[in-house]
């Protein structure tokens, strides 16, 4: 028999999403908030050549570079004062939560902390994404000052510094806040809709030089190959990330005062992919980081001790072999780290002890949390897997017909399928939360009407 939950979902019509004006409200706040991200990947920072600059990035788009640019919506491209995006507080992010499960103090405080403790760890982060955004943008303006023509003439080599820290990570801080803001009075998780708006916005802009590309070589076969590609990561998508394992939780019978209560069983669904996006988006993120500096060095200058750092460099740009495995690597390593960090199986097994549940053939306690463990860790080799095939096997076909549509690549697709699936989520338990109040309401009224 269906749930109440289930009841409701299948009984959700218009009707009822007309009804739901807080959630209008959410949708527009999360609409305007994304306008205003996207408007803002448009102006440039003060003092660069934006024509002098189209052209460098033109010569230097096919690396991490360009990808750095699809995750910022084209602001990379217009250096932009939303160049930077989130990129360092994801970097933060993977810092803070590595040392949360290493440094004693903050161990302490993720697991002792509760609800202090989360947002201790949370301003960490925010702190250490201004370092990670000033160190950025300071490289990146050094790195333009290097390039002839770009920074407009008569500026102060120190004056253009300072003001494009300012800018840049002032710029990172401001999304860092819409994101956040998404997250409390929108719909979704801000910093996934503002990853997912810039990949969307660029998606027209890379169907439209994949489509010019076969017209002009008269070869369509790329683009096939390319559709059929994505057709198929989105229905493998769609079907990994709804599969689940169910295990069945007993709650026994006990009595509260002259009534029997419990006796009733339900489930524990656990997902295949339990870290959802986060292992892409992280190791994307660390790939990125050192990149972008380099990328505008004039490595000819470099002293002899650093001379190795081009050549390592080099191995890890996009469509490079050792990038691939690298980036393979980093997607498993964040799979694992990743769903240890959002499920604690002795924390589950204890509370399902606290309540009366039991595992059937599982003793409660340490058996119950080291079963667990041991499905969990199953099904993350399973998800592992699987978010890697769909984010590396389209980086092959990338490299067999030497295209560079970045948006179109496996990570993007997954990023964009999963964050959808997860907005639509957000909605309908917002529909639910609204048809209980109603439920609630309509209950009230009738007991009132009855006395």
């Amino acid at each position: 028999m269906a749930s109440a939950a289930e009841q409701l979902a299948a009984n959700m019509n218009f009707a009822s999403f007309q009804k739901a004006t807080e959630l209008h409200k959410r949708i527009w706040f999360t609409i305007i908030a994304l306008v205003v991200y996207r408007l803002g990947s448009y102006v440039p920072i003060p003092g660069v050549d934006v024509n002098a600059f189209a052209r460098l990035f033109s010569n230097n788009s096919e690396g991490i570079l360009g990808m750095f640019n699809m995750f910022s919506g084209g602001a990379v491209s217009r250096m932009a004062i939303f160049s930077l995006n989130v990129m360092p507080y994801i970097s933060a992010s993977i810092i803070v939560q590595l040392m949360g499960s290493v440094y004693p103090p903050w161990e302490k405080l993720k697991k002792e902390g509760g609800e202090a403790g989360r947002k201790t760890l949370n301003q960490y982060t925010r702190y250490l994404a201004v370092v990670l955004a000033i160190v950025q943008s300071a490289s990146i303006a050094m790195g333009l000052q290097a390039q002839p023509g770009v920074v407009a003439g008569g500026i102060s080599p120190a004056f253009f510094v300072v003001s494009t820290v300012v800018v840049l990570t002032g710029g990172t801080l401001f999304v860092m806040w819409l994101g956040e803001q998404i997250t409390s009075r929108g719909v979704g998780n801000g910093v996934s809709l503002i990853i997912f708006a810039g990949i969307v916005a660029h998606l027209p802009i890379a169907i439209g030089q994949l489509l010019v590309q076969s017209q002009t070589s008269g070869n369509y076969t790329p683009l096939f190959l390319i559709l059929i590609g994505c057709i198929v990561a989105i229905l493998a998508i769609v079907f990994m990330e709804r599969s689940q394992r169910r295990l069945l939780v007993h709650y026994p019978k006990r009595q509260q005062g002259n009534r029997m209560i419990g006796g009733e069983s339900s489930f524990m669904p656990l997902k295949i992919n339990t870290a959802g996006v986060i292992p892409p988006i992280f190791a994307s993120s660390l790939l990125l980081l050192p990149t972008p500096a380099l990328q505008f060095i004039n490595t000819a200058n470099l002293p002899q001790w650093a001379s190795w750092v081009p050549g390592v460099a080099g191995t890890l740009q996009h469509g490079h072999p050792m990038f691939l495995v690298f980036y393979a690597l980093l997607i498993i390593f964040f799979s694992f780290f990743y769903t240890s960090v959002v499920f604690n199986p002795e924390e589950t097994a204890e509370n399902l002890r606290k309540y009366g549940g039991f595992l059937p053939g599982i003793r409660p306690g340490k058996r119950t949390a080291e079963y667990l463990d041991y499905v969990l860790t199953r099904l993350t080799v399973i998800g592992a897997a699987y978010i890697t095939a769909v984010c590396i096997a389209p980086e092959f076909v990338m490299m067999a017909i030497k295209s560079n549509q970045f948006a179109l690549g496996g990570t993007s697709i997954l990023i964009v399928v999963t964050v959808t699936m997860d907005t639509v989520a957000q909605i309908q338990s917002h529909l639910l939360a609204h048809q209980y109040e109603g439920l609630i309401k309509k209950s009230k009224l009738r007991g009132g009407r009855n006395r």
